[in-house]
């Protein structure tokens, strides 16, 4: 599904130090801190130390704002269904491919992605990030279904359900990743493989 492309604005940043995407980075801070509906551009400004003006330099408002940071989380993933990886092979290791990448992109883009899983289609924005969103399920859907033709998962199971299941765990990161803290995103990788495709009992992955 296509979104309006989004403008980015170039030129000289409202202070030093602040070009677009900085000003983004810290904007995806303070809407996962207060919330999107709670984040007046007044406290955006505060939060910088800008005017207003300074940040209009760059945006139109908090909304572009928020639709530049949820599409470099969905664009990012989608890329990823595009990798080689996704695309040649068993499905089976198509699928465990996008979990591992899945994995990686979400700790390299956690604010992010933290952002748009909590995007509930309060406004167009949100909803056509909710779209796509739907779109990325269904793709995992799709490996996982033909997966089950190849045999190479149980006929019995749910596709969509699994689909849920391991995007489930996989996005569950958010709550309690942190950076510089813990296992990275390899390990992590190779955990929610293991236990989602060979169990947790003493069996070889």
């Amino acid at each position: 599904m296509s979104t309006r492309p989004v403008t980015r604005r170039t030129g000289k940043p409202g202070r030093p130090g602040y070009d677009l995407d900085s000003l983004l980075a810290v904007a995806v801070k303070v809407f996962n801190e207060k919330g999107y509906d709670g984040t007046s551009m007044d406290v955006l400004a505060d939060r910088l130390g800008l005017s207003k003006s300074s940040i209009y330099h760059h945006v139109s408002g908090k909304q572009e704002l928020l639709e530049l940071a949820l599409n470099r989380a969905l664009n990012a993933l989608f890329a990823a269904t595009t990798e080689s990886g996704s695309t040649e092979g068993p499905y089976i290791d198509r699928l465990k491919y996008l979990v591992r990448r899945s994995v990686e992109i979400l700790i390299a883009e956690l604010p992010y992605v933290t952002l748009l899983l909590r995007v509930r289609g309060n406004s167009a924005v949100e909803r056509r990030a909710l779209a796509r969103r739907r779109e990325f399920d269904a793709f995992v859907t799709d490996l996982v279904e033909q997966a089950v033709r190849e045999g190479d998962l149980d006929p019995d199971i749910d596709p969509a359900l699994v689909a849920r299941l391991l995007f489930g765990t996989v996005n569950s990161l958010i709550e309690w990743y942190r950076p510089r803290a813990g296992a990275d995103a390899d390990t992590i990788a190779d955990a929610i493989v293991r236990m989602s495709f060979h169990g947790l009992g003493h069996t070889s992955a």
